[in-house]
């Protein structure tokens, strides 16, 4: 199935103990560009959520954002640093004798100097937490590979109705491109006749004239090849490997646009002047949907 490189999924866990969320959203990218926000104590999972991220996206720049909070009432304990207060007392006594002051000191006074007792985290069990969050992340990676898809046939079905129109166009171009030779030869038959004022025209030199100016005019290699790229695309949207599936197709609108480009360039007639502008404007509108498409 074809998928857009936008999308958007979102996912919340929550019990007594712990709330998990997960937000992942992408928009279009030549590669893969993972981009991971997610509390520090969560960093061992890392490579994890990495892996993770190449199971829903192939292409794209991927934003994933994760929120933990622990609930637990006995997740945090205070801690007692004997030392660091038996320093604090040993100079502050040793200031009292030296200096003849009183030492005024008490436990209420000296419990208030920085980092004698302290708020720590307990650890938490690492190994519980992660089938956790692997449930969020994949119920929002549900969401997001879905609106994915939804978003990726809707590009899908606008491109196939643009090479439906297009391989029209192309067949006018073919109908019309003999005429011009056959106009052409008409209008130089004439001029010819207006020149020379009655004397025989030159037949050999008129079918050559005519020749030339076919072979200079003449769009057939480039409609044939328009074709074959246009069923090209549609094969790849109906039956390619949705991985990396929208870079084959941008090389094919490319070479498509070449194509345009020269039967442009060749003919001369205004018919097939506006219907090669007409295509042009198609298939540059056919690239920028490819652009989305992963």
């Amino acid at each position: 199935m074809v998928k857009s490189m936008t999308g958007f999924g979102r996912s919340e866990y929550l019990d007594e103990n712990v709330r998990i969320s997960a937000e992942i959203k992408s928009v279009n990218h030549r590669y893969l560009e993972p981009g991971i926000r997610m509390p520090r104590r969560l960093n061992s999972f890392e490579a994890e959520i990495r892996n993770w991220v190449k199971t829903v996206a192939a292409r794209g720049k991927v934003d994933l954002f994760i929120t933990c909070d622990s609930f637990e009432n006995d997740s945090e304990e205070v801690r007692y640093n004997a030392s660091l207060a038996e320093g604090y007392y040993g100079f502050m006594k040793e200031m009292s004798e030296k200096l003849g002051i009183e030492n005024d000191i008490t436990v209420s006074k000296l419990a208030s100097f920085p980092d004698i007792f302290t708020i720590e985290k307990k650890d938490e069990d690492m190994d519980e937490l992660w089938p956790l969050i692997k449930k969020t992340l994949d119920e929002a990676g549900a969401q997001f590979v879905a609106q994915r898809e939804i978003e990726g046939e809707r590009l899908k079905n606008d491109i196939l109705g643009k090479l439906s129109g297009m391989e029209k166009e192309v067949a006018a171009i073919e109908a019309l491109s003999p005429e011009i030779v056959k106009e052409y030869r008409k209008k130089l038959t004439e001029r010819m006749r207006e020149v020379l004022e009655g004397t025989p025209v030159d037949e050999a030199r008129l079918l050559t004239e005519a020749a030339v100016f076919a072979d200079k005019t003449c769009v057939d290699e480039e409609t044939v090849r328009l074709s074959s790229h246009i069923k090209s695309m549609r094969n790849t949207l109906m039956t390619g490997d949705p991985q990396g599936i929208g870079r084959k197709l941008d090389f094919i609108a490319q070479e498509m646009n070449r194509e345009a480009n020269t039967i442009l360039s060749k003919c001369n007639n205004m018919d097939i002047s506006a219907t090669a502008i007409h295509l042009k404007g198609e298939i540059e509108k056919i690239r920028e949907q490819v652009q989305n498409i992963e």
